[in-house]
């Protein structure tokens, strides 16, 4: 694990970020100035369907599938990210309500894997 990719200071600002009310998709399309219909025409869909999205999204039952593809069509990255509530290395695995693996195992998974985040 490069300790520098996965530390505290990177997860409590990853906490911080809170999906707009309207959601991500309404809002990324606004700020982009674009209508549903627009949006449906990059997409090739019709322009009731990204209004659909956008409920689907606000629902949480949004696919990540439609969520890439309409990022991409906002020319936006899809950053999708577990955010452990506290260091996943530091809390005894008797100590969750969870059946974790062993946390050798664990800091082993952690080490072999890099972590970036976006900025």
């Amino acid at each position: 694990m490069r300790e520098e990719h996965f530390n505290q200071t990177t997860l409590d600002g990853l906490r911080t970020i809170r999906r707009p009310q309207q959601g991500w998709l309404r809002a990324m399309r606004e700020a982009a100035g674009l209508s549903a219909g627009q949006l449906g025409r990059m997409l090739g869909v019709s322009r009731q369907l990204p209004l659909q999205f956008e409920k689907a999204e606000a629902d949480d039952r949004i696919t990540l599938r439609t969520l890439r593809t309409v990022a991409q069509a906002l020319s936006c990255d899809l950053v999708y990210a577990l955010v452990p509530r506290t260091n996943p290395l530091a809390v005894p695995a008797e100590s969750s309500k969870l059946s974790q693996p062993s946390p050798t195992h664990a800091e082993e998974g952690l080490r072999n894997e890099d972590h970036y985040f976006c900025d």
